[in-house]
């Protein structure tokens, strides 16, 4: 089990073959939109805004669909206006989960989430009620072929990572939230190529999950991924790989 969100790795690495990208597109357009409104449109200047094109970049979308999010966000052109919320729950076998909604419909976006946690053996719970399980923190993933592990521990550690470590064929490269954008720049500068870098919330622990109710939770985690108003899924479940097949 990778120290990051299984359900991110396994997802980051289906994501070209399961014909999603018209639904990660938008949650991209999203992310970029609501960056640019809190943090204004120049990515030098706004991490957040950078981290958010750098994403998108990644999964290949046009630079005119960057750019109109971006004008979006500063109010050049007109768009729709957005709300980030977070909601905390349980799914099958008391696995926590914990996501970020980003909504033009607060009602639906509640009404939606609830439906999909009811339909397949979760709960919606209160504010707070998992947060604590959950530690806010920059993720760097890097495939390991072909990367010096030392120049790598040198160049994160330098720069401020937290820690450096080795999971299932990658680095995970871990750092406090205010540290991510330094040692990411650092990362790219020593031309070193990173699958995945984002502000991620990983799990202290893990609830391990089989049989039936591992098969309910990857559905419950399918079902919130497919969910326009959610923008990102966080859970300690601990599900072994034969269950995403």
């Amino acid at each position: 089990m990778s120290g990051h969100n299984k359900w991110s790795s396994i997802k980051h690495k289906k994501g070209a073959a399961d014909a999603k990208r018209g639904r990660i597109f938008t949650k991209l357009i999203k992310e970029i939109t609501v960056a640019a409104r809190m943090g204004g449109g120049d990515p030098d200047a706004n991490p957040r805004l950078r981290t958010a094109i750098a994403a998108a970049k990644s999964e290949n979308m046009p630079k005119d669909n960057i750019e109109r999010a971006v004008k979006k966000g500063t109010g050049e052109l007109e768009g729709v206006s957005y709300e980030e919320n977070t909601y905390e729950g349980y799914g099958p076998g008391g696995a926590a989960i914990f996501l970020e909604s980003v909504t033009d419909n607060k009602n639906r976006a509640v009404a939606d989430i609830r439906h999909i946690f009811s339909k397949s053996g979760g709960n919606l719970g209160e504010n707070g009620c998992v947060a604590w399980m959950f530690d806010k923190k920059g993720y760097i993933n890097i495939e390991k072929d072909g990367v010096d592990e030392e120049k790598l521990m040198e160049v994160a550690l330098d720069a401020g990572a937290e820690d450096v470590r080795e999971e299932n064929g990658s680095f995970e490269v871990i750092t406090e939230p205010e540290d991510f954008e330094t040692v990411r720049e650092a990362i790219e500068k020593a031309s070193i190529a990173y699958a995945d870098a984002e502000i991620t919330m990983l799990p202290q622990n893990f609830t391990a999950l089989q049989g039936k109710e591992a098969e309910q939770m990857v559905r419950l985690m399918d079902a919130l991924d497919d969910c326009e108003d959610v923008q990102k899924v966080y859970t300690n479940a601990d599900i072994p790989d034969e269950y995403f097949n």
